[in-house]
Order: C-alpha cells, then sequence, then structure tokens
C-alpha cells in the first residue's frame, strides 16, 4: 500500500477536521481563477462594439464587425481553452495542479500582451489563442484543485465561488466597457485588455503561498508531504486524529482505485477514462460521459449568447437607448444571484438545484421567444433611418425574463455544474476526468461562439427573438438530463462519492449514507490476510 504504515481511525463521522476560517480561506483564494474566465469572456462585448476597434478591423467607413470576423474574435478564445485543458490534465498529473495553474497564469500574461499590443485582426485573434491556452490551464485545474483540498462540508460552496469570480469578472468586463465606450482612440479597447494583466499577476503570486493538493501527493506516493499539507489545510497538528483518518482514507481509496484502474502508461491513463460499461453507473465511462455532457448542457443553457451578443443584439431592438448599460444590469443580476449557491448547495444538494433550475430557466427562454414574435423585439418599424420596436413594454418584459433568466442560472447551473464534475472523478483518472469535461465546456463555447453571429445577424439568420426558442429547447434537454442523471453528492467526501456512485443510481443517490470507510476495508482485508498467512 502506498505510505504503508499510515493508519487512522475508520468511522465514516471522523474522516475529516472541522472547517475552520483559515482553512475556508485558503481554499476559497483559488476561486479568483474564475475572475479569468469571466473578464474574458465579457470584455470582448464590449471591445467588438466599440468604432475605433471596428474601423481597425473592418476599415475607416465600417460600422459594425462582418459576421466571420465577430464570430472569429469571439471565438478563437475558446479554442484556445480547449486544447489547453486538455494539455492541462497531462501536466497537473506530472507537475502537480499547484504549478500547472501558475504556468498558465504566465501563459495568460503573454496573450494578453500580445492582444494589448495589436493594432489588426492578426495580432488580436494570435493574443487571444495563447491567452485562452492559459485560461484552459487554470479553468481546468482550479476545480481539480480545489475539489481535493476543500473540506467535504463546504466544498460544493467553495467552488461554487469560483462560479461568483467568473460573475465578477463578467462585472468588471462591462464596467470597463461601459466607462471606455465613448473613448475616440485606442483606448477603448486597449484598456479593457490590459486590465487583464493584474488577474494573472495576483493569482499566481498568491498560489505560489498555497499548498499543494494532498491528493497528489498520495497519488505520488508521498504521504508524509500529504500529511503535511493537509494538516495546513485543516488547520490542524499533523498527528492529530483527524489527519490520521483522513489521510488513511485518502490513501486507502487511492489504493482501492489502483487495484480497480492499473495505469500502466500515458495512453492507459486516458484510455481509462472511458472504460467501463455505459449501464454501469460507477464505471469511468459513465463518469467521463456525466462531467463532458454535463459541461455541454450548461453551455446549451443560451446564458453566453446574453454575455457575449447581448450589446449587439440589444441595439438591434431599437427599443433599447443605452444597451451597454442594460448589458451591466444583466451582469449585476449574474453577480448578486451567484452567492445564493453558497448556501443552497449545501443544504438544497446539487441535484434538486440542477433539475429546478433548467425548469426555471426553459420556462423564461420560451417566455422570451414567444413575447419577442407575438409583439416584442420581431416587431418593428422604421423611423428615419432608425428601426424602432411597436411595442416598448413588450421590449421590457423581454429584458425582464431575460434577467430572471440570468436568476435561474447564476444561482443553480453557474456554480452547480463545476461543483458536480469536480467531485464524480476517481482519484486515478480525476485531472484527465476534469480535464475532458473543461474542454468539453470550451468546445462548446466555441461552437456556440462561431454559430451564434449566423443565427441572429441581420444580414444572415436574422431570428432576432427566435433565437430563445432554440434556448428554450436545449434548457428542456437539460432539465430532461438533470432529473434522469445528475447524483447527489452534497456532504460527502470524494471517497464517499465513488461509493455512493457505486451502491446507488441517480435517482436515489440522495438517500444513500456512508455505513464503512476504505481504510475500514482495507483493514480488514489486511486483517483477513494475516489470518490466513497464520493458518497456513
Amino acid at each position: 500500500m502506498p505510505g504503508g504504515g499510515v493508519v487512522g481511525p475508520t468511522g465514516v463521522d471522523r474522516i475529516e477536521a472541522p472547517v475552520t476560517l483559515k482553512a475556508y480561506l485558503l481554499c476559497a483564494f483559488a476561486a479568483f481563477g474564475g475572475i479569468f474566465f469571466g473578464y474574458d469572456s465579457g470584455y470582448i462585448n464590449g471591445v467588438t462594439g466599440s468604432s475605433v476597434f471596428i474601423e481597425i478591423i473592418e476599415g475607416p467607413t465600417a460600422t459594425a464587425l462582418t459576421g466571420a470576423h465577430n464570430s472569429l474574435i469571439t471565438s478563437i478564445l475558446s479554442a484556445g481553452t480547449f486544447f489547453g485543458a486538455l494539455m492541462a490534465g497531462d501536466l497537473a498529473d506530472w507537475y502537480g495542479r499547484r504549478p500547472t495553474i501558475i504556468a498558465g497564469c504566465f501563459i495568460y500574461t503573454i496573450g494578453v500582451i500580445l492582444q494589448t499590443a495589436s493594432h489588426g485582426l492578426n495580432l488580436i485573434v494570435a493574443g487571444r489563442l495563447i491567452a485562452g491556452f492559459g485560461v484552459g490551464f487554470v479553468s481546468a485545474i482550479i476545480i481539480l484543485y480545489m475539489s481535493e483540498i476543500c473540506p467535504r462540508k463546504v466544498r460544493g460552496a467553495v467552488v461554487s465561488g469560483y462560479q461568483f469570480c467568473i460573475t465578477i469578472g463578467l462585472l468588471l468586463a462591462s464596467c470597463v466597457d461601459y466607462a471606455t465606450e465613448n473613448r475616440q482612440d485606442t483606448g477603448s479597447y486597449r484598456i479593457p485588455i490590459g486590465i487583464q494583466f493584474a488577474w494573472g499577476i495576483i493569482l499566481a503570486i498568491g498560489l505560489f503561498f498555497l499548498p499543494e493538493s494532498p491528493r497528489y501527493f498520495v497519488k505520488r506516493d508521498q504521504p508524509e508531504k500529504a500529511r503535511g499539507v493537509l494538516s495546513r489545510l485543516r488547520g490542524q497538528p499533523a498527528n492529530s486524529e483527524y489527519i490520521e483518518s483522513e489521510l488513511a482514507e485518502i490513501i486507502a481509496n487511492a489504493e482501492y482505485e489502483r487495484k480497480a484502474i492499473p495505469i500502466t502508461g500515458y495512453f492507459s491513463s486516458w484510455m481509462h477514462c472511458f472504460s467501463g460499461s455505459l449501464w454501469v453507473g460507477s464505471s469511468n465511462l459513465r463518469r467521463t460521459i456525466l462531467g463532458t455532457s454535463l459541461q455541454m448542457m450548461q453551455q446549451w443553457t443560451g446564458v453566453n449568447f446574453i454575455f457575449y451578443f447581448s450589446t449587439p443584439f440589444l441595439k438591434s431592438t431599437g427599443a433599447i437607448s443605452n444597451s451597454f448599460l442594460i448589458s451591466i444590469i444583466f451582469t449585476l443580476v449574474n453577480v448578486l444571484s451567484t452567492p445564493i449557491s453558497f448556501w443552497t448547495i449545501e443544504r438544497v444538494g446539487r441535484r434538486p438545484l440542477l433539475v429546478w433550475g433548467a425548469f426555471g430557466m426553459l420556462v423564461c427562454q420560451f417566455l422570451v421567444a414567444i413575447i419577442g414574435v407575438t409583439v416584442g423585439f420581431n416587431k418593428t418599424h422604421v423611423e428615419g433611418t432608425a428601426t424602432i420596436a411597436n411595442n416598448i413594454p413588450a421590449v421590457n418584459a423581454q429584458i425582464a425574463f431575460i434577467a430572471i433568466f440570468i436568476f435561474f442560472f447564476a444561482s443553480t447551473w453557474g456554480p452547480g455544474a463545476w461543483v458536480v464534475i469536480g467531485e464524480v472523478f476517481p482519484l486515478p483518472i480525476r485531472s484527465r476526468g476534469i480535464a475532458l469535461s473543461t474542454a468539453s465546456n470550451w468546445l462548446w463555447n466555441t461552437i456556440i461562439t462561431v454559430i451564434t453571429p449566423y443565427m441572429v445577424n441581420p444580414d444572415q439568420g436574422n431570428l432576432r427573438s427566435s433565437v430563445f426558442f432554440i434556448w428554450g429547447t436545449l434548457c428542456t434537454c437539460a432539465w430532461i438530463y438533470a432529473y434522469f442523471l445528475i447524483p447527489e453528492t452534497r456532504g460527502l467526501s470524494l471517497e464517499q462519492v465513488d461509493r455512493m456512485l457505486e451502491e446507488t443510481t441517480p435517482r436515489t443517490s440522495a438517500k444513500w449514507r456512508a455505513t464503512t470507510t476504505y481504510a475500514a476495508q482495507l483493514a480488514a482485508e489486511g486483517k483477513e490476510e494475516i489470518e490466513h498467512e497464520s493458518q497456513v
């Protein structure tokens, strides 16, 4: 057994120390990585609407980016993050969770420098692609790192903090865009881009003072280093009963998983992500499908349509005098709604949150679509050279339901999807499983940002409000998906999640209770072996 000689209490209620403020803050700082994701996703909405930026990309007479250029500039970041997330899974296993995140910060800052220096299409695209690799490193491994270091009682709340930081990043991006929108020099796009540099530096410096994941050290057969990290994270002496108990459980689970999932090489480690039967809930294949499809569903909700393209979309209605201001209001709703999940995700649970959140979102999306095609966005007339909506109150109602949709997303699917993917993978494939799940998020982010301009641009698909029928249908798929496939992991250690998936189904998982530990099972097996050898 790795770390042979490490023993500890085996009771299910004593596998983790009480949560201290220091432990909570240590874990919570890592959530700052969400600002990368949020700010980088949000600032481009305003930059692509800047008249100075448009003229640099399209020429002095242009008033808007072409659909192709808008799609390329917006989506290229997501393409970089897709490949960055996949690479990060390997690096996190080889070099550690913390060094991989720090490396991502430095790659990200290089991309920011290139974007800030850009004065044309080529450099802005190259810079966003490189920054995307850095964001991919951070977004994949931050979730892995936080899930592995957080106490089980607050893991959902702390990982939800990552989504909260995403919303903070989106809000900061909206505020900076709003503050620079009337500038008539290159500062109108260079200031929003350049501010990103600070996020990479803050996170990289902060992580130098945080410990490595104890489960990484166990995986690398370094139990004493894992003990020291646990002592620091839990605020307990290294020889305390709590540290002995938690370390014994992590090691016993690692030994159990090594026997069940024998990793024999690089390609073997990836292939094991797809091993097992599709019809067995605890199989690696099912877990990988769960993680990747959950992130796909999060993107299918249509939330990034609002945060990426709301400014030009709202301008096209003719009913909004200041579309930037409405965009900021949407972002404020996002920020203020997310902290609700800190409480609900631990009190209500992951599964109910995702089921009812999807239901609330689908209702809002269909209402926006129905109002729009009957009396709202889609019904306009021309006054002079401007296109004006016929029914301003109807447009305001649509905006209100979009805000309510954001509330449902921010308090449920926004944080919930990240929490679940950090909990469902076993240790041998956890880094690669989370990397695949995060890559799925960015892949579908890329697909949606590529196709959306073609769906809504006036000279192309011109769907206008009808696009919300698409998002509503996809939210319906998410609702059905959550009901049948999402397990309840609230209040369980990562090792207990493994046991729960083996012994129950998603719809009955909320009733499951731990009755034994891997440490107790391993101790019993060792005792049986000794008795057998003595009889022989």
